[in-house]
């Protein structure tokens, strides 16, 4: 039996790659590594998630660890949960990943991603025999008003109060939560794609991955900002009231220039990775605050602001981390925390992002590919490469990447125009693709 962990833990097709055999002989392998006598397990709203938490439930059970159920709940009200107890956590979801796709998310003590070594460690115990010995014992439990309480507390007394709001729930994880957090802090919310239904509705058309439904929603709705969440509430997107989509690089540029105003960004810097856009880093040049660069992946994010004793850092696509308020990406609190700027500021979503960055074009190329590791000795790609940052000079930039979930290569290139960008990503594209 064969595992591999990509930047969110291991994911896969439902039954296929992820068999509940599998997601149990990796319940087993967490357990003996990580060592620990109680986990906390959860799961996101996928048709396949109950059978594969059974499963990892099993496996950590077999190992004689106490497992305690969580339900369905967001993957950050599962890292608050096993930090507030010290103990690690299991999440079945494939975050944003349409619904035939399913993952397991081990978090480790503290609520926190595990390293590459843990990794590597859990993979390889996956064929190991199992553990003679008397089982753990199994319970369900709900955290959902605890955490709604918890990130509504995080703001302090402060007050969400005549702001109208329209979330997107991407019939996930969020649809239970999300508008009890928001109504409890004040804001008057409508609430779309909030309804599972059977298991098969999650990010289908809607959520972080899909706004268009959401952006139509707010401007029909007259409601000043809209929130797009993802399958697990990781993450964020944001919605102007004209309709505008406002990515995780605009929502991090509006926080970080208010923190740094409230002293509250410690060392005056942001830590970011590899796909933010050029703009958000000339952005903070010009308003004195520094960037650090990781590899793609919220886990590598957290490292830096760990190592740096940094406050906030995140990625384009709306992982963003509030280190000193989570250990983890958290939608919900990030968008609360959005609100609460444009209520104390007194503007709209537009100005506030308008002012805090200007984007450049990015254009983003996903292909298919066998083998992702080939990359890497594809000699005639990377001389195309150096040729358009070549054209480019400073004033774009060209990025390509296996990634980390998917058989695929990402290219993305950011340039002056749209225009000269969307050609430059499909020159590469098209080379990658070939070779």
């Amino acid at each position: 039996m064969s595992i591999t962990f990509g930047t969110d833990g291991v994911r896969g097709v439902a039954n296929v790659d992820l068999t509940p055999e599998v997601v149990m002989a990796l319940g087993r392998a967490t357990a003996h590594v990580l060592g620990a006598d109680a986990f906390l397990v959860g799961r996101d709203t996928r048709v396949s998630s109950p059978i594969l938490s059974s499963a990892v439930t099993t496996g950590l059970a077999a190992e004689g660890a106490d497992v305690t159920d969580l339900g369905v709940l967001p993957t950050p009200a599962l890292a608050r949960a096993a930090a507030a107890r010290d103990i690690p956590a299991v999440m079945i979801s494939a975050s944003h990943n349409p619904y035939p796709d399913n993952g397991v998310k081990v978090l480790g003590r503290g609520g926190r991603k595990l390293s590459d070594e843990l990794e590597a460690r859990i993979a390889a115990a996956v064929d190991r025999p199992g553990r003679d010995g008397p089982v753990g014992q199994v319970r369900q439990e709900s955290v959902d008003e605890w955490y709604v309480d918890a990130v509504v507390a995080s703001l302090d007394g402060r007050r969400l109060d005549g702001l109208r709001v329209v979330i997107d729930c991407a019939c996930g994880a969020a649809s239970f939560v999300a508008a009890h957090a928001f109504r409890a802090a004040g804001a008057a919310v409508t609430a779309i794609h909030d309804d599972p239904g059977d298991g098969t509705r999650i990010n289908d058309g809607c959520g972080s991955t899909h706004p268009e439904s959401l952006q139509q929603t707010v401007v029909a709705a007259g409601a000043h900002v809209g929130l797009a969440f993802d399958g697990d509430a990781d993450r964020v997107l944001a919605v102007d009231n004209e309709g505008a989509l406002v990515d995780g690089d605009s929502i991090m540029a509006i926080c970080a220039l208010d923190w740094r105003r409230r002293g509250r960004l410690r060392g005056d810097t942001v830590v970011v990775t590899v796909m933010t856009n050029l703009g958000f880093r000339l952005a903070m040049v010009d308003h004195g605050v520094s960037v650090i660069e990781t590899n793609v992946g919220d886990r590598y994010v957290l490292e830096a602001l760990e190592a740096g004793n940094y406050s906030l850092g995140g990625e384009q696509s709306g992982h963003i981390i509030l280190r000193d308020l989570a250990t983890t990406g958290d939608g919900i609190l990030t968008g609360l925390h959005l609100l609460d700027v444009l209520t104390r500021s007194g503007q709209r979503l537009a100005a506030l992002s308008t002012s805090a960055m200007t984007r450049l074009p990015q254009v983003l190329r996903s292909v298919k590919v066998g083998d992702r590791s080939a990359l890497d000795g594809a000699d005639a790609v990377w001389a195309a490469v150096a040729a358009v940052e070549a054209e480019l000079g400073d004033r774009g930039r060209v990025l390509l990447r296996p990634s980390g979930t998917e058989p695929v290569v990402r290219v993305m290139v950011e340039a002056p125009t749209e225009t000269i960008a969307a050609a430059a990503a499909q020159r590469l594209a098209a080379l990658v693709a070939e070779l």
